[in-house]
C-alpha cells in the first residue's frame, strides 16, 4: 500500500472509446483521416505563411501560431489513440501520462490566448483600420504571443505539479482516450481539493475570460459595421465572423461544459464525444475555416507552386 504521497502504480490503463469490436478497423481509418488531415492542413498554412512575403502580417503571424498550436494539441492524444486502438494493452506510464496531462493543458490553454489575439487583430483591422499599422506592430504581436506562450506553461506546470503530489493506489483505469485532468482526479485516493479549487479558479480564468474578451472583439465589430451599412461589407464581415465564432463556440462551449459545468449525471460516452470535439474536430476545422477558404491563402498557394514550376524550368 501506499504510504503518504507516494504513488503505488507505476501506470495507467486508457479504455479508448467505446467502439464495438467489430467496427474498430473503420473507426482507426476515419480517425487516422482527421489526424492527417489536420496535420497536412495545418503544416501547408504554416509553410504557405513562410514562403509568401505577402502574408507576412500580424493576422498570418497569429494564425500561423494558432496551426502549430493546433498541430501540436491533436498530436498530443491521437497517435496515443490510434496505437492504442491496434493494442492488447493500451497501458501509458504515470510519467507519460502527467506528460500527456501537461502537453494538453498547454497546447489547450495556448489555442485560447491566440484566439483571443486574433479576435483583437481583426476588431483593430474593422474598428480602427487607418490606425492599424501603428497598434498591431511587431512588437505588440511578437509580445501578446510570448506572453500566451508563459502563461500557458505557467498553468499547465501548476496542474501537473499539483498532480504529482496525489496518491494512486488501486485503481488505475482510466475511462477515457487520453490522460483527462478530470478523470485522473477522480482516480486520485488522497485529499483532491486543492486541485479543484485550482481547476476552478485559474481554469475559469484561462477559459471563461478568454471566451469573453472574444464575444466582446465580435460584437464591437458587428456594432462598428451597422453604424456604417454596406450590403457587401456587412455580408463578408458576418460570413467571417460567423465562422470564427462557430470554432470558438465549439472549442470552449465543450471545454465549459466538460471542467467548469460538471453534471453529475454526464456519461463517460458523452464526456468522450465532447472531448472529441475540442480535441480533434477544432483543430481539423481551423485550417479550412480560418485559412483554406481564404482568398490571400489561395493566391499564396498559387504563387508558391509558379515559384516552383519556374524553378523546375
Amino acid at each position: 500500500m501506499s504510504e503518504g504521497n507516494q504513488t503505488v502504480i507505476s501506470q495507467f490503463l486508457l479504455l479508448g472509446l467505446p467502439i464495438p469490436r467489430e467496427q474498430q478497423h473503420l473507426f482507426y481509418a476515419l480517425f487516422l483521416t482527421m489526424y492527417l488531415t489536420t496535420v497536412l492542413g495545418n503544416l501547408l498554412i504554416i509553410i504557405l505563411i513562410l514562403l509568401d512575403s505577402h502574408l507576412h502580417t500580424p493576422m498570418y503571424f497569429f494564425l500561423s501560431n494558432l496551426s502549430f498550436s493546433d498541430l501540436c494539441f491533436s498530436s498530443v492524444t491521437m497517435p496515443k489513440l490510434l496505437h492504442n486502438m491496434q493494442s492488447q494493452v493500451p497501458f501509458i506510464p504515470y510519467a507519460g501520462c502527467l506528460a500527456q496531462t501537461y502537453f494538453f493543458l498547454f497546447f489547450g490553454d495556448l489555442e485560447s490566448f491566440l484566439l483571443v489575439a486574433m479576435a483583437y487583430d481583426r476588431y483593430v483591422a474593422i474598428c480602427f483600420p487607418l490606425h492599424y499599422t501603428s497598434i498591431m506592430s511587431p512588437k505588440l504581436c511578437v509580445s501578446l504571443v510570448l506572453l500566451s506562450w508563459v502563461l500557458t506553461a505557467s498553468h499547465a506546470m501548476l496542474h501537473t505539479l499539483l498532480l504529482t503530489r496525489l496518491s494512486f493506489c488501486e485503481n488505475n483505469v482510466i475511462p477515457h482516450f487520453f490522460c483527462d485532468l478530470s478523470a485522473l482526479l477522480k482516480l486520485a485516493c488522497s485529499d483532491i481539493h486543492i486541485n479543484e479549487l485550482v481547476v476552478l479558479i485559474i481554469g475559469g480564468l484561462v477559459v471563461v475570460l478568454p471566451f469573453l474578451l472574444i464575444i466582446g472583439s465580435y460584437a464591437q465589430i458587428v456594432s462598428s459595421i451597422l453604424k456604417v451599412p454596406s450590403t457587401r461589407g456587412v455580408h463578408k464581415v458576418f460570413s467571417t465572423c460567423g465562422s470564427h465564432l462557430s470554432v470558438v463556440s465549439l472549442f470552449f462551449g465543450t471545454i465549459i461544459g466538460l471542467y467548469l459545468c460538471p453534471s453529475a449525471n454526464n456519461s463517460t460516452m458523452k464526456d468522450t464525444v465532447m472531448s472529441m470535439m475540442y480535441t480533434v474536430v477544432t483543430p481539423m476545422l481551423n485550417p479550412f475555416i480560418y485559412s483554406l477558404r481564404n482568398r490571400d491563402m489561395k493566391g499564396a498557394l498559387k504563387r508558391v507552386f509558379q515559384k516552383k514550376s519556374l524553378f523546375g524550368l
